[in-house]
């Protein structure tokens, strides 16, 4: 008897003790309630300050073991433009289970479970989901403060002729720290498929399955956001009136930031993969494309990014822009144009290396470098030379075409034009020959191991063509665009050099 009446008091005392910490750590939350919204409006408007929203709590309720609160989100006021129009709101529905164990043997000082709120504004999305939220967030808060959520995305399912679309929905894992510093996120989508009709009334269907995304990012000193992130698609189809046109196999695209050793610049690059494209059973061939940028300094690029979106802002509260695409449009390339020199303080340089296509006679490659000069300390110019290098420090490209690999390529185009396999290859070989007599001709190609190539140097306003060398007003001259005419090239006996003769296009005629 006394050894139960022990063991009651026990639980009694942990009840207790169990109920005291909820309602303390329940407490805390509602503390700090207005500081989180503070917070979080200050990274809406630093995320996204084009879209003029703000967040404010509704409905605080605090019970013993959890705590109600909802999140709307509206048009800031007095905003000229807005994501949402005025009068219209996004309600976030945030149930807290208190700690010290919220739902769970882990210790924490909350649980939050986040749902969307079924209104005017989202009703049509809740169409969409037969009812239920979109989106529904379990987030766990430590007691350091840092943040674990399992975001689950709802199917969706949309029918109305002639339209269809049908999302399998999809989980994602996000960690955040305190500060709001580290972001760490992946996840999985599943397939997406999009019905619809073209602009000549065929029905055409896009299939894109297997998304996954992954990242993990960080504030740098310099305000902005590095790291790597990470995207791939496992397949995608295209088809018409239903037959398959086009099939692509696995997409990836993979970006890293991050700043140098001097910690006053940030490098960063972006891989794009694409392992095979088959078009009406034709498989021509794989991609990939590696763009890196470095030397950029990252005071200007904070800055530069600063002035374009407070710039853009002030545009989108010009209703003559606003509502004008054309205009809007290029009122951003002024903008971004006028940016630029503040871009260019660090002289970043540009590379891609490389872009390339390969089927299975080769592969064709593109390489650049581009090393970029701070125009501010560079006079006006007064010529084109001057023109050039108060920008461009250093440019050096090249472009290799297996003569085999494009005579694949074209041969398989013409299949799929329509051609038989006799007429589809003849017809390839006249074009790539054609091709490469040409650029021959206008001396920008070359033949060299049975490949095409160009060769393209740039510094100090002289331009070296494969191999030749001449001012820049002279290159600049080939293509009619002013300066003077260029003397024709010559071999070391003085003489020009023979330029093949551009083959006749064959007659034969695509497969009826």
């Amino acid at each position: 008897m006394k050894k139960s009446m022990v063991a009651v008091g026990v639980v009694v005392a942990l009840g207790v003790v169990w109920a005291g910490a909820s309602w303390y750590t329940g407490k805390m939350i509602e503390s700090h309630t207005d500081e989180a919204i503070a917070q979080l409006n200050a990274q809406l408007k630093k995320i996204a300050p084009l879209a003029a929203l703000t967040v404010s709590p509704r409905e605080y309720q605090r019970g013993v073991f959890s705590s109600h609160v909802q999140l709307v989100i509206k048009s800031q006021a007095g905003a000229n433009a807005s994501f949402l129009p005025e009068g219209k709101e996004i309600v976030l529905d945030e149930t807290l289970r208190h700690g010290p164990f919220p739902g769970s043997i882990v210790p924490s000082m909350a649980s939050v479970k986040t749902t969307l709120v079924n209104n005017d504004t989202t009703k049509q999305i809740f169409a969409l989901t037969q009812g239920k939220s979109p989106v529904v967030v379990d987030t766990r808060i430590s007691y350091s403060g840092d943040t674990d959520s399992g975001v689950t995305l709802e199917p969706l399912n949309y029918d109305k002729a002639p339209y269809k679309v049908a999302f399998a929905g999809g989980k994602f894992d996000v960690n955040v720290d305190k500060q709001g510093d580290k972001i760490s996120s992946s996840g999985d989508l599943g397939g997406l498929q999009i019905d619809s009709v073209n602009e000549f009334d065929q029905k055409v269907g896009v299939a894109i399955s297997g998304i996954s995304a992954s990242g993990e990012t960080h504030i740098s000193q310099f305000a902005e956001r590095v790291g790597s992130q990470s995207l791939k698609a496992k397949g995608l189809k295209l088809n018409v009136e239903g037959k398959e046109m086009a099939q692509l196999g696995e997409l990836s695209i993979a970006a890293k930031s991050e700043p140098t050793a001097d910690g006053k610049h940030l490098a960063g690059q972006i891989d794009y993969a694409l392992d095979d494209l088959q078009v009406q059973n034709q498989n021509l061939g794989s991609g990939k494309l590696s763009l890196a940028v470095s030397n950029l300094d990252g005071a200007a690029l904070h800055k530069f990014r600063e002035q374009y979106n407070q710039q853009v802002e002030a545009l989108m509260a010009q209703p003559d822009v606003a509502e004008n695409s054309d205009r809007y449009q290029q009122k951003l390339v002024e903008t971004l144009a006028a940016g630029l020199p503040e871009l260019l303080k660090g002289e970043p340089a540009i590379h891609i290396s490389p872009l390339s296509w390969k089927n299975a006679k080769g592969e064709s490659s593109f390489t650049l470098n581009l090393n970029f000069n701070d125009p501010a300390k560079n006079a006006e110019p007064q010529t084109l030379n001057q023109a050039a290098d108060r920008y461009i420090k250093h440019l050096d490209s090249n472009l290799v075409i297996p003569l085999d690999m494009a005579t694949e390529l074209m041969t398989q185009v013409a299949r799929i034009e329509g051609y038989q396999d006799d007429a589809a290859t003849k017809l390839a070989e006249q074009q790539v020959k054609g091709l490469a007599a040409m650029g021959q001709m206008f001396r920008i190609t070359t033949v060299k191991d049975n490949n095409i190539t160009t060769s393209l140097d740039y510094a100090n306003g002289e331009i070296t063509l494969n191999g030749q060398k001449m001012p820049l007003s002279d290159f600049v001259g080939m293509f009619g665009l002013g300066g003077d005419i260029m003397p024709p090239m010559q071999d070391d006996n003085g003489t020009a050099p023979a330029v093949p003769a551009v083959p006749a296009q064959p007659e034969a005629t695509p497969a009826q």
